[in-house]
């Protein structure tokens, strides 16, 4: 017999998963409430025992969208033998998991429309951003760029790469990730040390 908890966890799960497969196939905006109980197979009231509103489910999905996304780059990039490798690496993971429609819609395209820009920037600076801060402060203390303040560029870079994931979004281009990328890595081969 399943456990009350257990209970609880599943109906959560559900609301989840059904919440983010309607989310990204149709965008917040013309999902309803009714459709995602329907979909999940539980009650309204259930899913107002887990989530205030239809927001606050879509702010859990999306946060469980970016750990994700956050924990694909960190594997890619710990997976690189020296600190430059790792956040080349990182960043290029980031856009090709932002290629990916559901992390599109959800991440980047209803994300500051539904929750606002501030909410979402705060989203964001806890994990992506957070995560290249990281980054750039092991390249300083390895001399790998020079010393500069951290949350200038951090911003400089977290919009470059928001913005070029949002331009993949809706182009047709042939090789549009590729040519990014290259893009991407010589823009971060400027931020190097010169060395002599």
């Amino acid at each position: 017999m399943i456990s009350r908890a257990d209970q609880r966890d599943q109906t959560r799960h559900s609301l989840l998963r059904e919440g983010r497969r309607l989310f990204t196939a149709e965008g917040y905006a013309a999902v309803s409430l009714a459709q995602i109980v329907t979909a999940a197979g539980v009650t309204k009231g259930a899913l107002y025992h887990h989530f205030a509103s239809k927001a606050d489910l879509f702010r859990a999905v999306l946060a469980e969208v970016q750990a994700e996304v956050a924990r694909e780059v960190a594997q890619t990039a710990d997976a690189q033998p020296d600190p430059w490798s790792q956040f080349v690496a990182g960043c290029h993971a980031f856009l090709a998991a932002s290629t990916a429609p559901a992390v599109q819609r959800i991440m980047l395209i209803d994300g500051p429309a539904v929750l606002g820009w501030n909410e979402w920037r705060t989203l964001d600076e806890a994990t992506s951003a957070r995560h290249l801060a990281e980054a750039l402060t092991a390249l300083i203390d390895a001399n790998l760029i020079p010393p500069q303040p951290i949350a200038p560029l951090t911003h400089l870079l977290s919009g470059a790469m928001n913005e070029a994931a949002l331009w993949l979004a809706s182009t047709t281009t042939p090789d549009a990730l590729d040519a990014t990328q290259a893009a991407l890595t010589r823009l971060l081969n400027s931020l190097r040390t010169p060395t002599s």
